[in-house]
């Protein structure tokens, strides 16, 4: 059972951190009036998913150890 939770928690902690990754790479918003191009971007989310992604896989890792 433990190692099944383990598992779950780990896939999770891996899909937060790669759309974490994604939201701050990808630029969400861009104009583009011939030379001159702008983008706008807000990454508060990006950290945020990155940072429960980390935090998920912390608590993955130690799952087996809680009975």
């Amino acid at each position: 059972m433990h190692k099944t939770i383990k598992l779950i928690i780990i896939i999770v902690g891996i899909v937060l951190l790669a759309y974490g990754v994604y939201t701050l790479i990808v630029p969400e918003a861009s104009v583009s009036l011939g030379p001159l191009s702008i983008q706008a971007q807000d990454n508060t989310n990006a950290y945020i998913a990155i940072g429960i992604g980390l935090i998920t896989l912390f608590v993955g890792t130690f799952v087996n150890n809680i009975k």
